[in-house]
């Protein structure tokens, strides 16, 4: 059933620009798979390893502003750029880990924090590099050989590519033996370390896998949308992603994109209210968040782990009678 639901929304999302062909959807539901690229990079680090980094949106700025500013200044193609970008966030993200690691609990998220603001306020003062507050325009657009991926339909697959990798990536570490060992740390890091699982190890790769992911699509947004400013690292879209998560389902495959989708959606469905859509959006997420605590792709994993209990109890059973 989770192959032939992930099999079902891949089918939706590819024939999207024909179901949807207006431009400015396309580019809608393109920011939307990139953000949810940043939001599985989060999903990494929160989800799985338990650690709150409210920094992830500082490492995305790191990957845009590496590509945005290889390719405009430096000339290089766009695909080693995004390479030297995503290495960008991997390098800071590994100093970063292995002094933020060594604290615990609000500590470590009030140190990420910290940095987040310090980078941000790195972009936006920068003149001669970043163009301070006023940004960079007209970045170029991705390339595949001689073809430009300029055009909204291209765009958009593109961005649907980039969300499949980071889909793939995010599975990979889930079921793996490193991410079952971030899982066993994160539920108790004690054990863990008595069961010989080197547990600062595991969460300095999981830090860095984190902000590679988040610098990637920090790469992918310069390119596809074409501008860039210091509000692409600020603290506020940490938080903003760090609501994508929760109301999706932290820890789950599915959640990052869930949320996304939906919250991404419902904003735009608000637009006609202008100033007064957050007298509807806020009650709206508070109802999501105490009818779902664990995110709707949790609620829904929970229901259907029920249904599998109920299930199996009749046979249990059965088979109790039928052993003597």
């Amino acid at each position: 059933m989770r192959t032939l639901g992930w099999a079902l929304a891949a089918l939706v999302a590819l024939v999207v620009p024909l179901l949807l062909p207006n431009p400015y959807y396309l580019h809608v539901i393109g920011g939307a798979y990139i953000t949810g690229i940043a939001v599985y990079a989060l999903n990494v680090i929160v989800g799985f390893g338990g650690l709150l980094n409210l920094g992830n949106a500082a490492f995305f700025g790191i990957g845009a502003y590496g590509v945005a500013l290889l390719e405009m200044k430096a000339g290089w193609p766009f695909w080693p750029a995004l390479l030297a970008g995503c290495a960008m966030s991997a390098g800071l993200g590994a100093l970063v880990g292995m002094i933020s690691l060594r604290t615990r609990g609000n500590y470590f998220a009030i140190l990420t924090a910290a940095i987040g603001v310090i980078i941000y306020v790195v972009f936006s003062k920068w003149q001669d590099l970043t163009n301070g507050d006023i940004g960079i325009v007209s970045i170029p657009p991705a390339t595949l050989g001689s073809f430009a991926l300029s055009s909204n339909v291209s765009k958009y697959y593109f961005a649907l590519a980039a969300l499949a990798v980071a889909i793939l990536v995010t599975t990979a570490v889930r079921y793996s033996l490193f991410g079952r060992s971030l899982i066993g740390i994160a539920d108790n890091e004690n054990l863990a370390r008595a069961a010989g699982i080197d547990a600062t190890r595991v969460k300095l790769i999981a830090f860095v896998t984190s902000t590679s992911l988040a610098g990637f699509a920090g790469g992918i947004s310069a390119a596809f949308m074409g501008t860039l400013g210091p509000n692409a690292t600020g603290i506020d879209l940490t938080f903003e992603q760090l609501l994508y998560l929760v109301v999706g389902g932290i820890g789950t495959l599915a959640g990052p994109l869930i949320g996304t989708l939906l919250l991404t959606g419902l904003t735009q469905w608000l637009q006609f209210l202008e100033q007064y859509r957050f007298l509807v959006f806020g009650p709206l997420l508070v109802v999501l968040v105490l009818f779902f605590p664990h995110g709707i792709a949790g609620a829904y994993a929970r229901l259907t782990a029920r249904g599998r209990e109920r299930r199996a109890q009749p046979v249990a059973a059965a088979t109790e009678i039928a052993a003597p």
